[in-house]
């Protein structure tokens, strides 16, 4: 997808972090007409304010309630004939051993991550056929990529948004819809003011890398650099030789885990 101009964008957790970077990017490459699904009308509000010049479909809902989904895409549906992007950007985290994570937090993060992830596209799918150039932004983690310590719910739902990702790309071989999958490092977002750590990328920079990942026709976006690159494939290829590098790390983890909950 090269240009951006006159495009139909779907979006969920617009309003802060690296949605709310992904609409930034969009608006300053020209695209005017997003729809955005977020728990916090406030943030969605704010929204018109920032990008005076956009035109917004604004909906308070929850993506782990298929009602809300439902909903959702009927606004959708009644004004526009067509969806061109879809960024499935909404995501929650509740970090910690394994032992210590509410039942309730385990599922709400299955919900949110993988099963709204997946019943958007769902009921977008639709709107995205109609369009002669489409997209699909799924944003998972680089913890879908390598799962670490303390972080073994969230990994799994990340992972499964890669593998969603896989299939429903290999299922829409012949429609002109590219997916692309976007893995975020240690990203400064909301969702990471109670984890105990510095080094961090910017929204923006996660945002910029997903755009020139789709001007680019790429199927994945890995941020983090070579190590990153270097780690994932000695993951694969090794797994039990990175497990001593996990262990190295421990410690730092279940310091950094010891608060992370963002829900």
């Amino acid at each position: 997808m090269k240009n951006f101009q006159n495009k139909k964008v779907v979006i969920s957790g617009g309003g802060s972090g690296i949605g709310n970077a992904i609409i930034n990017e969009l608006y300053h490459k020209g695209t005017r007409d997003f729809a955005v699904i977020g728990r916090n009308v406030d943030k969605l509000k704010r929204l018109e304010n920032d990008f005076p010049e956009a035109i917004f479909l604004l909906f308070q809902g929850d993506i782990s309630k298929p009602n809300s989904i439902h909903e959702f895409v009927n606004v959708i549906s009644n004004s526009w004939n067509t969806v061109d992007v879809l960024i499935n950007n909404a995501g929650v985290v509740s970090a910690g051993s394994l032992e210590s994570i509410s039942d309730d937090d385990i599922v709400a993060q299955i919900n949110i991550n993988v099963t709204g992830l997946i019943l958007l596209t769902k009921h977008v799918l639709p709107l995205l056929k109609m369009s002669k150039e489409a997209a699909i932004v799924n944003v998972s983690s680089g913890l879908g990529l390598i799962g670490m310590p303390f972080y073994a719910s969230y990994s799994a739902t990340k992972g499964g948004v890669r593998l969603f990702s896989e299939a429903i790309r290999r299922e829409l071989k012949d429609f002109p819809i590219q997916v692309i999958t976007v893995y975020p490092t240690v990203t400064a977002t909301p969702m990471m003011e109670s984890a105990k750590t510095d080094a961090m990328d910017t929204p923006d920079l996660v945002a910029q890398q997903t755009i020139e990942g789709l001007q680019n026709n790429k199927i994945d976006v890995i941020l983090g650099g070579d190590q990153r690159l270097e780690d994932v494939k000695k993951n694969i290829n090794d797994p039990k030789e990175f497990d001593k590098k996990a262990a190295t790390m421990y410690e730092a983890l279940l310091e950094r885990t010891s608060n992370h909950r963002s829900m």
